[in-house]
């Protein structure tokens, strides 16, 4: 983008909190979706990550973004003090007026934003159903289309080498089809997940990670688990979030790329 605009945080946030239907939205207390720290100037460029970390605000801040959004925030890790590393990124942030906005399953659920909505157009899949309920909501999705599992699992091995990992999947015949899958980024595999997809009939599970003893389980009730990172699977909503508010108000977006190794 040439020459950028500039909107303020209020603005923005406003924008995002609706578009998301943060208010709306349960999620877990530590997650605190909306604006975690604010800035007092106007907002010219929009840095996206999936986790708030050290080295994401040092790219944020090198980037000359004035605004972070992130799916995993500030507070994930539950209270603790601000001291050490803790200390250092938030005074980074408040030396250079930079904002942070988190969100976290208001994020995984949009229907056209979301990490799960967009992982499945990436695979070439079309959702006609939710999967894995979470209070009021259900935070993946599920569908039927008939393909090979094999070129399933290229589709999800390259989003995995894209940002530096590799896929793992439980055994499968060359010459299996997929038929009824379902999907859910992130942490997205475990055993109340299986029993639900074991319900619904899905045959094969396209995840971020999960516990071992998920891929035995999986096994057990004849279904294919992908692990494809829960990093790589958690970097398509955040991109996504943050080139609409560039769009939305003529700003300028980067997507800062720290993976995790996970």
């Amino acid at each position: 983008m040439s020459d950028a605009g500039s909107a303020s945080l209020t603005a923005i946030a406003a924008f995002l909190d609706e578009t998301l239907d943060v208010s709306g939205i349960p999620d877990y207390p530590n997650a605190l979706n909306g604006v975690q720290v604010a800035n007092a100037g106007p907002i010219e460029r929009v840095a996206a990550a999936v986790d708030f970390s050290s080295a994401t605000v040092r790219e944020t801040v090198g980037a000359g973004a004035q605004l972070l959004i992130v799916h995993h925030g500030m507070f994930w890790g539950g209270l603790q003090p601000i001291t050490g590393h803790r200390y250092e990124r938030l005074r980074a942030l408040l030396a250079n007026d930079v904002a942070v906005y988190s969100a976290h399953l208001p994020l995984d659920i949009h229907p056209r934003l979301g990490n799960n909505a967009l992982l499945a157009r990436r695979l070439g899949l079309t959702p006609n159903a939710g999967f894995v309920k979470y209070q009021t909501i259900e935070v993946g999705l599920s569908g039927l289309d008939e393909t090979r599992t094999s070129q399933l699992a290229e589709r999800a091995g390259e989003l995995a080498r894209e940002f530096g990992g590799a896929l793992v999947t439980t055994p499968f015949a060359p010459s299996r089809i997929t038929r009824r899958w379902g999907i859910c980024t992130g942490a997205g595999a475990d055993s109340a997940s299986l029993r639900e997809a074991a319900s619904r009939g899905l045959d094969t599970l396209i995840v971020g990670e999960g516990p071992h003893h998920t891929a035995i389980e999986a096994g057990e009730l004849g279904i294919v688990v992908m692990y494809a990172g829960h990093y790589a699977t958690e970097t398509l909503g955040v991109r996504a979030l943050a080139d609409e508010v560039a769009a939305r108000f003529g700003l300028q977006s980067v997507f800062i790329d720290v993976p995790s190794g996970l």
